[in-house]
């Protein structure tokens, strides 16, 4: 059983990460912003309430966010699973570490990725979508074939308004503040692990193996 939270900034790929080993290990991705989607467009219960904040402009209740990773940690967890991009304050890891107690489980490392903010912003500010079918792009690491239209339907590119300069250096600024005292609380637990997540997305892929350690 492998129990894993990865943590990092916007851009630094702990995303596509957790979802391809998730795949090949045979656990759950728990990842809440698309759990919070997911859930409201089949207008769950959960997804209702969440829904009535999120309609407002008003942030998900922690306790909303823990009770929809409960509910998904009780139905495909029992191989372990690879939490992503949560919790993101102090107050959520404390909800998340008391959760996980009352469910049985715990975590077995958290696993920092560590990317330099001009590689971030680069990053960042690079990524299109078409406005059709939601193909990503990337200008510099992963370009259409014709200048600002889709390869697969001919769609038009846009790049998303949190994704402007200024916005992602803000998205930034924020993690610092809220997410980077996590790796303190972490490392004070004995479950800090860091990676360099700059480079080749399969040498990456080998050094958080590497890092994390083959599923038991």
């Amino acid at each position: 059983m492998t129990r894993l939270l990865f943590l990092g900034p916007p851009g630094a790929g702990k995303g596509t990460q957790a979802r391809d080993l998730a795949r090949e290990w045979g656990v759950p991705q728990v990842a809440t912003g698309d759990m919070l989607r997911e859930e409201m467009a089949a207008g769950t219960p959960l997804g209702n309430e969440a829904k009535r904040y999120y309609d407002k402009g008003d942030l998900v209740p922690d306790d909303v966010i823990l009770r929809m990773v409960a509910e998904r940690l009780k139905k495909d967890a029992a191989k372990g699973f690879i939490l992503d991009g949560f919790p993101r304050t102090i107050a959520q890891a404390d909800g998340l570490g008391k959760m996980l107690k009352d469910l049985g489980h715990k975590l077995d490392a958290v696993i920092y990725f560590g990317v330099a903010q001009p590689e971030l912003v680069r990053r960042l500010t690079g990524r299109r979508l078409c406005s059709k079918c939601q193909t990503p792009y990337h200008l510099v690491s992963a370009p259409p074939k014709r200048e600002g239209i889709c390869d697969k339907c001919g769609g038009e590119l846009y790049q998303r308004k949190d994704d402007d300069e200024a916005t992602v250096r803000n998205r930034l600024d924020v993690f610092e503040r809220q997410t980077a005292p996590l790796l303190d609380y972490y490392r004070q637990r004995g479950l800090l692990k860091s990676i360099s997540a700059e480079g080749a997305v399969d040498k990456i892929r080998q050094t958080l193996r590497e890092v994390a350690g083959s599923p038991r």
